[in-house]
């Protein structure tokens, strides 16, 4: 007799938890801006709700459908072909906002295809380690197809610029090989690479420069380089254990830039104090138990690294953002997965966590 599919409620319940803040937070870290700039005061809750409801169809999807059919070679390659050409034609027909070029609109609604990157590498990844888990430590034969399509991602998300969203991507994908058994004379040579690389291409851009300096004291420009930070950080301790209040944040009027997305947990910080802040860090602890838990108990090796690579993702991305909002990394444009507004960063988390939800369904029964 087959075993019953059994989802993983606690995986489950704090994504939810986090969606639901999202709404909520959403509304009114965007309410008074849209208001002032639009005239719709609820513009962005409504862009939010819908992405949930979508989002939410999809996770529904996603767990039901099972995540074998993933490694097929001709998934993962259709998948790799979409994603470069999406990446190639945001830097031809983008859309340029604050200086970057990362989104370009489909009927109206801006497309980001580098969140879609990450989720595509990481289970390229998995596909092929499967396949060649013996020469996980054979440059020519194991290591160079993840590094060349790493590589080609990379080097197309850098030109547009984001240097966050490439970190996160290769840091996701590299946790994945580490876990392979990769031998540890690599993990030095590609740390030495790696810091090497990320020196250049700080050096590169005068503004990165600046954003390094400014984290390292942000008092020095606080009208520029420094603004940000400082505003986050205003918000966050203004906000004490219970918070100011939903909607009755300060920081969010015209004071803490991209309130509704990148700094979403400053306002969460003002509003909510501590308790809301702290609940958003234990669902995201949630969310990285369950995942392990999920990776260590899967039924295949595919399965356990394609777990892995996705709670890797969720939970780097949700480290820097909330790293960057309480100063501790310098300022980067990472939205925190399920709560920061915005369709694509929305969806392809909740793409996510369907497939690692559908991977719980057929993990053993040990928690």
């Amino acid at each position: 007799m087959a075993r019953k599919l059994r989802t993983d409620w606690l995986l489950f319940s704090a994504t939810l938890l986090l969606v639901g803040l999202s709404v909520l937070m959403v509304y009114s870290a965007s309410a008074v801006v849209a208001m002032e700039k639009y005239e719709q005061p609820y513009m962005f809750l409504g862009k939010q709700v819908a992405w949930a409801v979508l989002g939410l169809g999809l996770l529904a999807g996603l767990m039901r459908v099972d995540y074998r059919h993933y490694r097929d070679p001709r998934f993962i390659a259709a998948a790799i072909v979409t994603v470069v050409l999406a990446l190639g034609l945001v830097l031809v027909m983008g859309r340029e906002i604050n200086g970057a070029t990362r989104w370009f609109a489909i009927g109206g609604i801006g497309v980001q295809p580098s969140e879609a990157a990450k989720l595509v590498a990481i289970g390229f990844t998995a596909m092929w380690l499967e396949r060649n888990m013996e020469r996980v430590n054979d440059l020519w034969r194991g290591l160079c197809p993840i590094l060349a399509l790493l590589g080609v991602f990379s080097a197309l998300i850098i030109a547009q610029p984001d240097l966050g969203t490439t970190l996160v991507l290769v840091a996701s994908a590299g946790i994945v090989v580490f876990a392979s058994g990769l031998h540890y004379g690599f993990v030095g040579g590609a740390a030495v690479v790696g810091a090497g690389l990320f020196t250049l291409l700080v050096a590169w851009e005068p503004y990165r420069v600046r954003r390094i300096f400014a984290f390292l004291d942000p008092w020095a420009d606080p009208q520029g380089q420094g603004f940000q930070i400082i505003q986050s950080l205003i918000a966050v301790s203004t906000g004490g254990v219970g918070g100011r209040g939903l909607m009755a944040g300060v920081q969010k009027m015209y004071y803490l830039p991209f309130p509704h997305t990148d700094f979403i947990y400053a306002v969460v910080g003002e509003e909510l104090g501590l308790v809301g802040t702290t609940g958003v860090l234990v669902a995201f602890a949630v969310i990285i138990w369950r995942g392990l838990s999920i990776a260590l108990r899967a039924p295949d090796r595919f399965g356990s690294l394609l777990a892995l690579g996705i709670t890797a993702m969720v939970g780097l991305q949700a480290l820097v953002n909330m790293s960057v909002v309480l100063g501790l990394l310098p300022t980067k444009g990472i939205p925190l997965p399920f709560v920061s507004s915005g369709g694509s960063s929305m969806l392809v988390s909740f793409v996510a966590m369907g497939v690692l939800l559908n991977i719980s369904q057929h993990a053993s029964a040990r928690t």
